[in-house]
């Protein structure tokens, strides 16, 4: 399944990037909390898991904000594991941000997105995913920050957004890249949440650009405001954005023609 993240790592850019990271303006919050020093997970977890809880703690329903980990689980079924799906639905009913059980069940239903992404070799078994105290407590802290965040760059207008036009059809999607779902929009802004200890770098700003011309291309009214691109990473407590009127016309054509595929 040729994804936006898989087809970014094909593309050679252009020298700093079709889109340079230096040129998005930084915003520094402030952090009153800090986080602990380690974590025993894979950071690429700890990203999902923040995300989703997010999305559940702003009041989307917990099947909506896991949904790719309960589609992985569905895909682990069969042939492979006829009891992932009830795994899946068992965690979802235990996660909470209010305990580190809560939070160590949506690290581990965050397992199987794994499945979906990518397919059922690179899975490990979720119980094998035993995220200690400092864990659950930099993801507590990370979605308390991205709560912040919202409450001066919000309201959200959708979250988990993929490109397919109103009536089912392809939309933003081609031959090239057909699979690829977005973190968030707000009303002048498509959002992309990066949990990484590193400031963007290209593939990033790229992806945001990707997302931002597969929302235009599916039709869909809430991709019609979009004035800016952003980068929000909770880990570091900084908003990257880039206003899109800045963004060389020629840099869009060559990434909707030569990246995406569009005609």
């Amino acid at each position: 399944m040729p994804s936006v993240v898989n087809r970014i790592r094909e593309v050679t850019q252009p020298r700093g990037g079709y889109i340079n990271p230096k040129s998005l303006e930084v915003t520094k919050l402030p952090a009153p909390v800090a986080l602990n020093a380690s974590e025993n997970v894979h950071a690429s977890l700890v990203g999902l898991s923040v995300d989703y809880l997010t999305r559940y703690a702003l009041g989307t329903p917990k099947e909506k904000a896991f949904a790719i980990s309960l589609k992985g689980a569905v895909k682990l079924d069969w042939p492979f594991d006829h009891d992932a799906s009830d795994e899946a639905w068992e965690l979802l009913n235990a996660v909470n941000l209010e305990t580190r059980e809560g939070i160590a069940a949506a690290v581990r239903l965050a397992g199987f997105d794994v499945v979906y992404r990518a397919g059922p070799t690179h899975f490990r078994p979720v119980e094998e995913i035993d995220p200690d105290e400092a864990t659950t407590g930099n993801i507590k802290t990370m979605v308390d920050r991205s709560l912040t965040f919202f409450q001066q760059y919000g309201p959200i207008t959708a979250d988990g957004f993929t490109f397919r036009s109103a009536d089912g059809g392809p939309g933003g999607y081609t031959d090239i890249v057909d699979a690829g779902d977005g973190d968030f929009l707000t009303a002048d802004t498509l959002w992309d949440f990066k949990v990484s200890t590193n400031p963007p770098k290209s593939p990033n700003t790229l992806q945001l650009l990707m997302y931002y011309l597969m929302g235009q291309r599916s039709g869909q009214d809430v991709f019609k405001s979009i004035t800016h691109l952003g980068i929000y990473n909770p880990r570091l407590n900084e908003v990257y954005r880039i206003a899109l009127a800045v963004i060389p016309p020629n840099v869009v054509e060559e990434v909707s023609r030569d990246v995406i595929g569009y005609k």
